[in-house]
C-alpha cells in the first residue's frame, strides 16, 4: 500500500508538471536606425544650446489633422534672417501623410510618406526639392522597414549619381550592430560605408561608431543617473587628421523641476557651453544659450567670436 501511494504520488507530480504552461519568452523590440545610434549621447551634447543666434518657432494643429509650422533664425554672425512656412496633413486612418514647405531663399520641399500599407512595417518616404530660380531639383525615395530585432533602409538619390544607400540595425537583448554602405552607379563602386556595434539598457547606452570608411572613430556614452540627472561622453579619433589625438567631449543635464533644466558641455580644446530651457506654459518653451572659450576668458575684443549667445523660443498650439 506504501508504494503504491508514492506511485500515486508521482504520477499526479508528471500530470501537473505536463499540464504547467511553458513560459514565453519577451519579444525583442524594434532596435533603432542606423542614424538614431547613440542618439540620446547626441541629443544630451547637441541639443537646447541655441549659441548661434536667435530662432522662433510656432507650431498650429487644425481639426482637420493640418499642422502648421512656421520658423525663422537669425544668425549672430553673419546676420542673416532664414526662415520658412510648413504645412502637413496626416491621414492616420490610411497611414499618409503630405508635407509641404516653402523657404526664404525660393526652395519648394515637399514629402510624401506612406505607412504600413503595402505591408506591415514598411514606410515608403518621397521627398523633393526644388529651386524654381535656379533650376535645381532633388529626389530622394526612401523604404524603411523595421520589425523585431531589425530595422532597415535603404534610399535612392535619384538624380545624384545615381545613388543608393542602405543601412541596418540588428539588435537582440540590448545587443546592437549596425551597418551602412552607398553605391554610386555612375562611377560603379561604393563612395562611403560604415559600420556600428553598441548596448542600450533603460538607464545607460554604449555606441562605437567607424565612419568614413573606417577612418573615423566614435565612442559615446549615455547614463540617466536618476531620474533629474543626466549625464554623457563622445570621445572621436580622425585616423586622417593631421593634429592628431582623440577629441573629448562631455556633458550634464539637470532638471531643476518639472517646466526648467539646465545643461552643460565641455570639449577638451576649453569650450564651455550653458543651455537653460523653460516651460513658461503649456505649449511656450524658451531656451537661452551661452558658449564661452576659457582658454580666451580674458579676451574682451569685439570681434572674439570665441564667446557666444543665443535664445530659441517655441510656441505649440
Amino acid at each position: 500500500m506504501h508504494g503504491l501511494g508514492n506511485k500515486t504520488h508521482t504520477h499526479e507530480f508528471l500530470f501537473t508538471l505536463r499540464n504547467q504552461p511553458i513560459p514565453s519568452t519577451m519579444p525583442q523590440p524594434v532596435p533603432p536606425s542606423w542614424k538614431d545610434l547613440g542618439k540620446s549621447a547626441s541629443d544630451l551634447l547637441q541639443k537646447d544650446y541655441p549659441i548661434h543666434g536667435t530662432s522662433l518657432e510656432v507650431k498650429t494643429l487644425t481639426p482637420s489633422n493640418v499642422a502648421f509650422k512656421v520658423a525663422g533664425t537669425r544668425d549672430s554672425a553673419s546676420n542673416s534672417i532664414t526662415g520658412d512656412i510648413e504645412g502637413k496633413y496626416t491621414d492616420f486612418k490610411n497611414g499618409l501623410t503630405v508635407t509641404q514647405a516653402w523657404t526664404t531663399s525660393n526652395l519648394l520641399r515637399t514629402q510624401v510618406e506612406l505607412e504600413n500599407q503595402l505591408a506591415n512595417g514598411l514606410k515608403l518616404d518621397l521627398n523633393t526639392t526644388l529651386n524654381p530660380a535656379k533650376s535645381q531639383k532633388a529626389a530622394i525615395l526612401t523604404a524603411i522597414y523595421k520589425q523585431p530585432s531589425v530595422h532597415t533602409r535603404a534610399v535612392a538619390d535619384v538624380f545624384k549619381g545615381p545613388t543608393f544607400t542602405a543601412d541596418a540595425v540588428v539588435g537582440h537583448d540590448g545587443f546592437l550592430v549596425g551597418g551602412e554602405a552607398s553605391y554610386d552607379v555612375s562611377s560603379g563602386k561604393l563612395n562611403r560605408y560604415a559600420a556600428a556595434v553598441g548596448y542600450s539598457a533603460p538607464e545607460y547606452a554604449v555606441t562605437i561608431h567607424s565612419l568614413q570608411q573606417l577612418s573615423i572613430y566614435s565612442a559615446s556614452y549615455y547614463h540617466k543617473v536618476s531620474k533629474d540627472v543626466e549625464a554623457g561622453a563622445r570621445a572621436v579619433y580622425d585616423t586622417k587628421a593631421t593634429t592628431g589625438g582623440v577629441s573629448i567631449e562631455v556633458g550634464t543635464k539637470a532638471y531643476l523641476d518639472n517646466a526648467a533644466f539646465v545643461k552643460a558641455k565641455i570639449n577638451d580644446a576649453g569650450l564651455l557651453v550653458l543651455g537653460y530651457t523653460q516651460a513658461l506654459r503649456p505649449g511656450v518653451k524658451a531656451s537661452f544659450g551661452l558658449a564661452l572659450d576659457t582658454a580666451k576668458l580674458n579676451d574682451t575684443s569685439a570681434g572674439n567670436a570665441a564667446h557666444k549667445v543665443g535664445a530659441s523660443f517655441t510656441f505649440n498650439s
